[in-house]
């Protein structure tokens, strides 16, 4: 039997028995071997065990690759270039989520005074539409206008909204 250095699946899968690889050694069950321990037994029922370890290795060896394929070696992670793997300090965590959180506050505020700005029916269309998922033909069917005109009282707002957005 060849020295195999390949998975235990490619061991198996190439010998023309059953190969079983323990820590220490490596022992192939052939079909005489088989046919001499179990007289009662046939070749073909070796060919389905022989198939039976095929599918089981095989199994094996996709789920210690799933398992395995997104490690990265100790090297990677201490490089300079790779920061997604460096954790920040908790004082850092805390200093982003106040900073975040002062952001948001701005943003709500900024869209309190854009929403502010547009007139009622522009302001009730935009929410509908934004804000409830409505279609254009489903605001005009509500309010018994015609979708042109919702679409333009759209388009209207959005364009209120960002010059008032950009101004600040």
């Amino acid at each position: 039997m060849r020295n195999y250095t390949e998975s235990d699946y490619a061991v198996n899968k190439n010998a023309s028995g059953i190969v079983y690889r323990f820590a220490d050694q490596t022992i192939e069950i052939t079909l005489a071997d088989y046919l001499r321990e179990n007289p009662s037994k046939t070749p073909a029922d070796f060919a389905e065990l022989k198939a039976l370890s095929d599918e089981d290795y095989f199994q094996t060896d996709r789920s210690n690759y799933r398992q395995t394929w997104k490690n990265s070696s100790f090297d990677v992670l201490c490089d300079d270039k790779n920061d997604m793997f460096i954790l920040p300090s908790a004082e850092d965590e805390v200093i982003g989520r106040s900073e975040q959180q002062e952001a948001n506050a701005k943003r709500q505020s900024s869209a309190a005074r854009a929403m502010d700005k547009l007139t009622e029916v522009q302001r009730r269309r935009y929410l509908m539409y934004h804000g409830q998922g409505k279609t254009i033909r489903d605001i005009a069917a509500i309010e018994g206008a015609f979708p042109n005109a919702v679409q333009e009282s759209l388009k209207a707002a959005e364009k209120k909204i960002r010059k008032i957005l950009a101004s600040e």
